[in-house]
């Protein structure tokens, strides 16, 4: 077994959502920032965006928590990421790795977590991030430390639990349909949006399109691998060697999910694309992209 992140194959049922999609999405400005990654991103080379991670996080002295609950290598995984982290030159780097659901109670991962400036979660299983972290003592401290500024990121899994409703499983490589991707909670940092990672790299937008239909959202994101966002109060910016997709149905005039059997093909009339490469930024306010200087 390596490195290569694998998702979960156990989904629950997708939750049912009354709520109007949100007008806004951008943090507040007294929290932290977020770099969300889609997935293999680079770890023995220039490490673009773990060093622009590490840089937001406060550079030669940041010190930076791993959480690995998402994997089921964690001392293999953790040893990765200690050794990138201290090679850029981070005060310190420490492991948490909540195995189990009462781990997320352990006083030695809150007190981590309290002092640390950036958090970081592995790729891996989503599902397991909620199912040991969603509603604990951890999670908990968590949003209040993002609530005070420190900089969370995720990789892969680590990505697709950033929303309050995250794809846990889905195929690709096929046209939208209703069947194609099963939603539950995320952990909630980036509300009102979807995220998908591994974009390009497995064919994702017919599923990232059918998760934005079943949600109450206007804006979803393809993340491509080696590839990240970094999100700061209403600003997103593209770090890496790939492209981010960004859908925007705030304005479609049409589409069809209120007749559709959940194997039916999915209609979405005027739809709004966006891809952007690295270096360029988009206003989550406003919902579009900042010209590039």
């Amino acid at each position: 077994m390596t490195l290569q992140d694998i998702e979960g194959s156990t989904a629950a049922a997708s939750p049912e959502v009354t709520t109007e999609p949100p007008d806004n999405v951008a943090l507040p400005e007294t929290h932290g920032q977020l770099v969300i990654i889609g997935g293999a991103e680079d770890k023995e080379g220039d490490c673009q965006i773990l060093r622009e991670f590490v840089r937001r996080a406060g550079g030669l002295q940041s010190h930076i928590v791993v959480m690995t609950v998402a994997t089921g290598l964690p001392g293999e995984v953790g040893e990765t990421y200690i050794n990138v982290f201290e090679r850029l030159g981070v005060a310190s780097v420490k492991v948490v790795d909540t195995a189990r659901r009462e781990d997320a109670s352990d006083p030695r991962g809150l007190e981590l977590i309290q002092t640390a400036t950036g958090v970081f979660f592995t790729g891996g299983n989503q599902a397991r991030i909620t199912e040991c972290l969603k509603d604990t003592e951890l999670d908990a401290m968590l949003h209040k430390r993002f609530a005070e500024g420190i900089v969370i990121a995720g990789t892969s899994a680590g990505a697709a639990m950033m929303p309050d409703m995250m794809i846990v499983e889905g195929e690709s490589e096929t046209n939208p349909r209703m069947e194609v991707v099963r939603m539950d909670r995320g952990m909630g940092f980036l509300p009102g949006v979807v995220i998908d990672q591994h974009f390009a790299q497995r064919g994702r937008l017919g599923r990232l399109l059918s998760a934005i239909a079943q949600q109450p959202v206007n804006l979803g994101f393809g993340i491509d691998e080696n590839t990240a966002i970094a999100i700061n109060g209403k600003e997103l910016e593209v770090i890496g060697e790939g492209a981010i997709t960004v859908v925007d149905v705030a304005n479609i005039t049409h589409n069809n999910v209120e007749e559709l059997l959940r194997d039916e093909p999915l209609a979405l009339c005027n739809a709004t694309l966006h891809i952007l490469p690295h270096g360029y930024r988009f206003d989550l306010e406003k919902r579009s992209p900042i010209d590039k200087p």
